[in-house]
């Protein structure tokens, strides 16, 4: 345990976190509420490694999560945790067959995928069901509001070998479904908990003097500079006309939502991720699931349907107990829900300053780990070819067919031109400031 924490560079785990280890030693089936931002991740992650048996063949463990974005971010945890077992995710929008020669290469001690993609592998026996003894569903409320229901109950119709049962949830619910098999179950709570999120947040409200919010929107980006801010609105349509408008202001931002192709979305994250972009424009799609712990500020553009919304939107802030500020951007005619509180005005100072760009920008690297290039292979590329310090390059991120590296603004352009035409490991690879 004390290995895992320090590859994840983490000194102690929270109280919540301890509690969930504990319980789950004593063998009972386990629902886990907590608030978004609390590090359910962990929580059931380390003592899933725990039950993990070394020298098994097959798949011991499968997590449903309700998105692909989850999928990926809950693989690369785990992966960093540094442990002997290996993992995979499975999920939409890919070929099931790529999927499974993964599953044949890798032999996953644990699958993390969407619960369809998750019934396409059963289905076709691609991995032996009979080895897996634990299920976790993580984000279970999540799950049944996107309508998983049925496809949830039939993975776990087609595990009979299950032992052990983990749920996860950010809300309440008034009862577990029965298709879940839960025995035996211990519930933990922590949704009340004292210094919960919420109270780590500082919630301001802003007043547009426009019906239209968009100018007041770029006002207060202006005022928070390049700290991570996540802006929230409730229409893919909002989300793309905001993201033109404050480009044409030379504001560094990316949007976010599900009208976008998968690869367009996860560039977007990475470019957030990385610092290379300070203003994350998304529609709810990313008020929960997503793993981005930097976030400082939380900008509703418009406010959610429910306070529950509200809720989870402010949770993507004052992670793993830091502190963060939530604003409300209003128009003085807008009607206000009840459950919105009485909240402390927050004024833009005059003058307003010129928004800053980020330090970083984004790579794209046209090879990836199916290429046999790893983060070791680009650091030591872009030192040698490229001229760039280790200050100068930030995070890199290798997937199968390419990678995203951020390094410093004030080089790149120096940079690729030093590294045109040049070999990594000896082969040709495209290199170009991400789109």
């Amino acid at each position: 345990m004390e290995e895992i924490l320090k590859n994840l560079k983490i000194e102690r785990l929270t109280a919540m976190q301890e509690t969930a280890i504990e319980t789950w030693k004593k063998g009972n089936d386990l629902v886990l509420l907590s608030p978004t931002g609390s590090g359910k991740t962990l929580a059931y992650l380390l003592p899933l490694v725990q039950t993990l048996r070394p020298g098994v063949e097959g798949v011991q463990a499968v997590v449903l999560v309700p998105s692909r974005e989850l999928a990926l971010q809950t693989e690369q945890v785990f992966k960093a945790m540094g442990t002997p077992f290996t993992v995979m995710s499975c999920y939409g929008g890919r070929p099931a067959m790529d999927e499974h020669r993964t599953m044949k290469a890798v032999r996953p001690a644990v699958i993390i995928g969407t619960p369809g993609r998750m019934n396409d592998h059963l289905g076709k026996a691609n991995f032996e069901a009979t080895t897996v003894t634990t299920l976790v569903i993580d984000e279970f409320d999540k799950s049944l509001e996107f309508g998983f229901q049925e496809e949830m109950a039939e993975v776990i119709g087609r595990l009979p070998a299950l032992r052990r049962r983990f749920l996860l949830s950010a809300t309440d619910a008034e009862e577990i479904p029965r298709f879940t098999g839960m025995n035996r179950t211990v519930r933990l709570d922590f949704l009340q908990t004292d210094g919960r999120t919420a109270e780590r947040v500082h919630i301001y409200k802003v007043m547009s003097p426009e019906k239209d919010k968009i100018e007041t929107l770029y006002r207060l980006l202006c005022v928070l500079g390049t700290e991570q801010t996540l802006v929230f609105c409730n229409y893919r349509e909002s989300a793309e006309r905001i993201g033109n408008y404050l480009r044409s202001k030379r504001v560094a931002c990316e949007i976010f939502h599900g009208g976008m192709e998968q690869d367009e979305r996860e560039r977007a994250l990475y470019k957030f991720r990385n610092g290379s972009c300070s203003v994350f424009i998304s529609t709810d799609l990313a008020a929960r699931g997503l793993d981005i712990p930097d976030i400082r500020h939380v900008v509703h553009y418009h406010l959610p349907v429910s306070e529950e919304g509200f809720i989870h939107r402010n949770g993507r802030t004052a992670r793993w107990k830091a502190e963060g500020n939530a604003y409300v951007i209003l128009h003085e005619e807008e009607q206000r829900p009840d459950w919105l509180p009485q909240l402390e005005t927050w004024t833009c100072p005059d003058p307003l300053p010129v928004p800053p760009l980020p330090a970083f920008v984004t790579l794209y690297i046209g090879k990836g780990k199916k290429d046999k290039i790893n983060k070791v292979d680009i650091v030591g590329f872009l030192s040698k070819k490229g001229g760039l310090s280790r200050e100068e390059v930030g995070r890199i991120d290798v997937m199968d067919h390419h990678a995203f590296v951020a390094v410093a603004r004030a080089k790149y352009r120096q940079a690729l031109q030093l590294m045109q035409g040049e070999k990594m490991k000896g082969i040709k690879v495209l290199i170009e400031l991400a789109k």
